[in-house]
């Protein structure tokens, strides 16, 4: 196989000729080929299903940040994390072990069993609300941000006044157009609160995920902050958005909507449909070769970025047939969208949960739930490291 010869020239596209699909001009390249990242640097972008698997399955990769670029052109400066410890999704072993094996046990399968009860709660408060506040409604922010921001914080342990300050520090440094002051200003914050929030945890711990962390001998206080700010914007962020984007590929797809009402019993193979079809971490996975890495007879040198597009990965059609069509009696796990490998999610199971038990709560209250308005004026994420929408007009 030999490289694409149609190589980007100035990172990924940031619009979509299509609100649910990948850039179609992500769709002429090979499935490994040159990619020239906005900064100049020229590095590989990996498309491919297979291939990328391959790859984040590796041990010759590193996921250090010391070969990172941005993807996308952006104001956001790429070594705003730099000088942070305990960013975990940026280590390798032994440090990322370490990580792992401290916090593994607050998001098992039987750990979020335990919660599945607490979560059909906080779904059912907040459809609750907007069923007394009446049609129409906002789904972002009427259900998609609460619910997501009250689970993770009640999970990990954060007071629920100190809920907005988080969530709106974290939409701030997702932001590709955020000024880069403004960036700064946004993580000193949250350092500043999660410091704030685990010197609480020291003195008075809790049965929660940051007791866990700040009362272990092996984590220092300044990576317990790292990885505190890790699982506060990627536990929320996530799941904020597949909550409101799969209800908006849902409700644009009456056929798959319909098939989900009539068979509650299809909601895992839907999440499972849902999480591939969207897949919404769409700035992609860096990683570094430590030696030379032949993959498909591209030789990947020693110290070359190469950025794993997942959202194509999980659109390539050797992997899944008509992968451009929804169909939530497709189910299965293959996909990449919680990575694959050492770094494959933490909190996966917690994510499948909130989703099931999300989607339910909204199909079985709101049996006549439709786009308030033209499906094609939502306002999408494409300006946001996490793809979704802004904003999502609902009545019923």
């Amino acid at each position: 196989m030999t490289e694409t010869t149609c190589p980007l020239t100035n990172g990924l596209p940031t619009l979509r000729e299509r609100p649910l699909d990948p850039p179609g001009l992500l769709r002429e390249q090979g499935p490994i080929g040159r990619m020239t990242f906005p900064d100049g640097y020229e590095g590989w972008l990996v498309t491919g299903y297979h291939q990328g698997r391959q790859i984040l399955a590796d041990k010759r990769f590193s996921s250090a940040p010391s070969h990172k670029h941005l993807a996308f052109p952006s104001d956001r400066p790429s070594d705003l994390e730099a000088d942070i410890p305990g960013l975990f999704e940026h280590m390798d072993p032994p440090d990322h072990t370490r990580f792992r094996r401290r916090l593994a046990g607050q998001f098992t399968v039987r750990r979020m069993r335990q919660l599945g009860a607490r979560i059909e709660e906080i779904t059912a408060q907040h459809a609750d609300a907007m069923l007394r506040k009446g049609p129409p409604a906002d789904l972002v922010a009427d259900y998609a941000v609460p619910v997501s921001s009250q689970v993770i914080c009640e999970l990990l342990g954060v007071p629920v006044a100190d809920r907005e300050r988080f969530v709106d520090d974290s939409e701030n440094l997702l932001r590709l157009d955020i000024d880069p002051g403004q960036a700064q200003a946004s993580l000193k914050d949250l350092v500043g609160l999660t410091g704030e929030l685990l010197a609480r945890k020291k003195a008075e711990p809790a049965d929660d995920v940051l007791s866990v962390l700040v009362t272990g001998s092996d984590i220092s206080v300044q990576e317990s902050i790292g990885a505190t700010l890790l699982l506060l914007v990627a536990g929320h962020e996530t799941t904020a958005n597949m909550l409101s984007l799969g209800t908006y590929a849902l409700l644009s797809n009456p056929d798959q909507l319909a098939l989900l009402r009539a068979d509650e019993s299809l909601i895992d193979s839907a999440v499972e449909e849902l999480l591939r079809y969207l897949t919404i971490v769409h700035v992609g996975v860096q990683r570094t070769p430590t030696e030379d890495v032949e993959i498909d007879g591209v030789t990947l040198r020693e110290g070359e970025t190469v950025l794993i597009h997942l959202p194509s990965a999980n659109r390539d059609a050797e992997q899944f047939p008509d992968p451009d069509r929804l169909d939530v009696t497709r189910g299965g796990h293959s996909h990449l969208t919680f990575s694959h490998g050492i770094h494959q999610c933490l909190g996966q199971q917690l994510a499948r949960l909130e989703l099931r038990i999300g989607y339910t709560a909204l199909l079985r209250r709101f049996p006549g739930l439709r786009i308030d308005g033209d499906p094609r004026q939502i306002p999408m994420r494409s300006d946001m490291t996490v793809y979704g929408v802004h904003r999502l007009p609902v009545t019923w």
